[in-house]
This record gives C-alpha cells, structure tokens and sequence, in this order.
C-alpha cells in the first residue's frame, strides 16, 4: 500500500488541485492512504474533512517579512515545523510528499529530503511562490499549470481540475443551465465573475454596463462574489447572484465571460474552450498576469489592466466584440487550444514518475 501525504493549503488555489489529485489517486488505488498536511486556520481545515480525508495539521509559521519578535522567533518554529512532518512520515511510513505551495510545503520538502522520501511539486502560478521555489531544488518531481513557470526541472501538466469539470459537457447541459439560472439557452451568455469575494472593478464595471451588454443582444449572469457592493440594476436578461454552487452551470452556459486570471479560473476557461476579457488583480506581485499570458498569446482572451476595465472600454472595446459572432468563434477555439483538460492525471503520472514507477508518458516540457 502506497502511503501519499499531499502538502498544501491556505488558498482555494492550494487547495482545490490538491482535492483533485488526492481524489484521483483514491480512485485509482482504493487501498492507498491518502493524507494531508495543513494549517488549522486555512481554507484546508474545512474543505478537506469534508471530502472525506484526514487532515494532519502543524503551526503555521510564515516566512517574516521584517525584522521584529516574529523574524527572532522563526527559526526555532520552523524547526519544529520540519521535525512535526518528519515525525508525520515516521509514523505513517509515508512513501512520497506532494506539495502544492503554503505555510506547510516548505517544512514538508525539507522533512522528506531528511527521510530520504521522494518529493513531487504543483505549481499552479506561472509566478511560483517562495515554498515551490524552494522546494524544486531538490524535488523529483516538478509539474506546472503554465508554459514557461521558471522552476528547475519543471514539466508543464496543467491544472489538476475537478472530475466535475473534466467531464463536462456544455452541450449536453445548456438547456439545464439555462432554466437553473432563468437565462434563456438559444441566445448567447457573458459571464462576470470576480471570485469568491468579488473584484470590485468588474462588479461595478458590469453593473454600469449592463445596458450596453443586454443592449447588443447577449445575455449576462453575474457571480459578484461575498463582499460585492453592487446592487442588482433590473434590467432583463441580466442576472445577478452572489454565489454559483452549481458553478458548473454557469460554465456550460456561458459563451464568453469576463473574470480575474487567477490560475484556476485561467485554467478552467481555456480547458473548456471558454474565450475571456481577462482582468488581473492589481495588488500583489503581478501574477495573475502571467497566468493569462499563454491563453492571450494563442487568441483565446484579451488582458485588460484593472485601471482600465470602465464602461467606456466595455461600449468601445467589448460590446464590438460580442456582436463579431466569428471573432468570438476563433477566440473559443484558440483557448481550448492553450487549455489542458487532462492535468489530474499529468500530475499523478509526475507523482508516479517520483516514485520511480512512472505511468504513461512524460509531459511535455516546460
């Protein structure tokens, strides 16, 4: 029996891919124990349990940024840290550690070179964070969602997207798309989404623009997130909903949309063929960015600085856009050419390859 202990968590974006490849590797191997190291604070705590895998936690211990009590006391906690998990693949005779990025991946690479255990790494950033970084040095394994993410040994496998998402098929599900959202399945649908908290921007760009859009004969659904303060306009043919758990609704009716680029949303857009007006964060350190570049570079999306996603950008830019039925065509086309449906199992096959006993053949380089 093959004992995985899969490191991540904090983000959805830590976390989701995670799910998908743990719930791949149950599928595959029923006998395999499948265990995961997080934080009691992150997204993890909740989602994991959930999903019906036991969760090992350790103290979060972020790397500090400036000097102070935290920068002094470092150290010793990220040492105890490194034994925790190194106790962890002791006591449960883990075989190989599969990091996704966080607070606990580091600590987790270090204790698995300590065991001597292979290391297999997901970046799911084409700008890696610090722990994957780290951690590729050494590792025996290192799969990316993007073409062209600068770490050692990296092989492009794409995302590790849901079973739910894999498998969907638009077609089939218009029309049950259509009456879950009272949208109407025989004319085109633009879906506007910010997350699960929203992106301010978009959500008050949308709204401001909402006549416009209905205006040129598309339908609009817009998912505006937890904290959004929009209020819903009432214009017909455009609906509002704070939250979409059918998620996989809302992407088999939508024909084109306007979103954040974070890298599952990059990922699941280009995977199903879904063309985008791609609007990165502004804050942080740039990468959403990069995360949409490979999907706007073969066509299949437009990136729009925040700054500059106003209405007059939608009535001049967007609106002739959506009213070029072909240029909407080529664009889906080109994104489901930059997309990869098929990142669960690259993934596993690199976990597979850091085992020693790779399954099929490799990814393709980075």
């Amino acid at each position: 029996m093959t004992v995985y202990l899969l490191a991540g968590g904090g983000t959805a974006g830590h976390v989701n891919p995670l799910l998908a490849v743990a719930d791949r590797l149950r599928e595959r191997d029923p006998a395999a124990d499948v265990l995961v190291l997080g934080t009691a604070e992150g997204l993890e705590a909740r989602l994991v349990p959930a999903r019906g895998y036991e969760l090992l936690t350790i103290a979060k211990v972020p790397f500090p940024r400036r000097p102070g009590r935290a920068a002094v006391a470092f150290p010793s906690r990220f040492r105890k840290s490194i034994a925790d998990v190194r106790r962890i693949i002791d006591e449960r005779a883990v075989d190989v550690v599969v990091g996704f990025g966080g607070y606990v991946s580091t600590p987790a690479y270090l204790a698995a070179r300590r065991a001597g255990i292979p290391v297999a790494i997901h970046e799911a950033n084409a700008k890696p964070g610090l722990a994957n970084r780290l951690g590729a040095r050494n590792a025996g394994a290192v799969g990316v969602a993007f073409e062209g993410t600068p770490l050692p040994q990296a092989m492009v496998v794409g995302m590790p997207l849901r079973r739910e998402i894999e498998r969907l098929d638009r077609g089939a599900l218009r029309d049950e798309a259509a009456a879950f959202f009272g949208l109407d399945a025989a004319r085109p649908v633009l879906l506007a989404t910010g997350g699960s908290l929203g992106a301010r921007r978009i959500n008050r760009t949308m709204v401001e623009s909402a006549a416009e859009l209905t205006g040129a004969g598309w339908q609009v659904l817009h998912i505006t997130g937890a904290k959004s303060e929009v209020t819903d306009p009432g214009i017909a043919d455009y609906r509002m909903v704070e939250y979409a758990d059918r998620m996989d609704l809302a992407l088999a009716i939508a024909d084109f949309a306007v979103s954040r680029a974070g890298a599952a949303t990059v990922s699941e857009l280009a995977a199903l063929g879904i063309p985008a007006v791609y609007v990165p964060y502004p804050v942080g350190n740039g990468e959403q960015r990069f995360n949409a570049a490979g999907v706007v570079g073969a066509g299949g999306g437009i990136l729009v600085d925040d700054a500059r996603f106003l209405p007059a950008w939608v009535r001049d830019e967007l609106v002739p856009l959506l009213a070029d039925e072909a240029r909407v065509d080529r664009m889906a086309r080109a994104a489901t050419s930059a997309g990869v449906l098929d990142g669960t199992d690259r993934m596993v096959a690199l976990v597979d390859a850091a085992l020693g006993g790779a399954a099929g053949g490799r990814p393709s380089s980075a």
